[in-house]
């Protein structure tokens, strides 16, 4: 049996999430299982898992908003960016105050550029920087503009700031932290991370890996599935006759009479038969004025 659809997993520490995928192939007997956003092995959180065709919208989940708890360290500063690295400097963070932090904290509210840590996945000429990190070799890495949608201070227990952060993919919260001691004159690093929000995946309705197990031995562990079309209520939905599902069969241009280019956000649609079943997503070619599949669900 193909088991279609999405859970929202609350990973926990210490565990990666290729870790996670291998779990959930092990419970559900699913070939196709895929993540949609790395989290790193300490952090944790709402990690999406797809099963079987939902694997297919993997990118538009990974393309989504997303929203962490972050508690940073001042005064200690190190080469992962994160409590798991070696030591690179101490500072003196008794001076900093609470109006010192929400100060510096302007300067990384909305669109920001950021350098990824060499120790991340980003690729260097194929290679991830984590493996090049190991060997002792320092790239000179790239900034890319992210964007932090919201930044606020939730507690401030010096020298530990702990912060919600709801930012653009993309974003790694290791720099953020980084650059954060940087701006402050005293180092700092990210002591825990939790991401509470993934798109419409919130931690207060996701499931652990323990749960899972306990309702895979009792049989109910598909309740915690999601449709694929979830994820993508954004997305305007239109609804295809037999001669429009054929097209999206065979990845064929269709003309549709609902009138959805005319916002500019909706280069996507959601597409579906009379019957209510999720064909699949379909995009927008202006060249043809047409709508074609983008990922085909049937």
């Amino acid at each position: 049996m193909t088991l279609d659809g999405i859970l929202n997993i609350n990973k926990p520490p210490g565990k990666t999430s290729f870790g996670v995928v291998a779990a959930v192939k092990r419970l559900s007997g699913e070939k196709r299982v895929g993540h949609s956003g790395t989290l790193d092995p300490d952090a944790t959180g709402v990690l999406p898992i797809c099963l079987g065709r939902a694997t297919r919208i993997v990118e538009f989940l990974v393309d989504t908003t997303k929203t962490y708890r972050a508690m940073i360290e001042l005064g200690i500063a190190t080469d992962t960016y994160d409590s798991s690295g070696q030591v690179t400097h101490r500072g003196d963070a008794s001076q900093i105050h609470r109006a010192d932090v929400e100060s510096a904290l302007e300067a990384f509210r909305g669109p920001i550029q950021q350098t990824p840590p060499m120790y991340s996945a980003v690729k260097h000429r194929g290679k991830p920087l984590y493996k090049l990190a190991r060997e002792g070799i320092e790239i000179e890495r790239k900034s890319r503009t992210v964007t932090i949608h919201r930044l606020e201070m939730l507690d401030w227990q010096p020298p530990v700031v702990t912060l919600e952060i709801e930012c653009s993919k993309g974003t790694y919260i290791r720099s953020l932290a980084n650059d954060l001691g940087e701006a402050l004159g005293c180092g700092a690093h990210l002591k825990n991370l939790v991401r509470t929000r993934c798109g419409i995946f919130d931690i207060r309705d996701s499931v652990s890996l323990a749960q899972l197990e306990e309702a895979s031995r009792r049989g109910y562990w598909e309740h915690f599935l999601y449709p694929a079309d979830i994820a993508l209520q954004e997305y305007s939905a239109v609804v295809v006759d037999d001669t429009g599902e054929e097209a999206i069969r065979n990845g064929s241009p269709l003309a549709l009479e609902q009138d959805t280019k005319g916002d500019s956000r909706q280069k996507y649609c959601r597409a579906y038969s009379a019957d209510g079943r999720f064909l699949g997503i379909l995009r927008y070619d202006k060249d043809r004025e047409a709508w074609r599949p983008k990922k085909v669900m049937v």
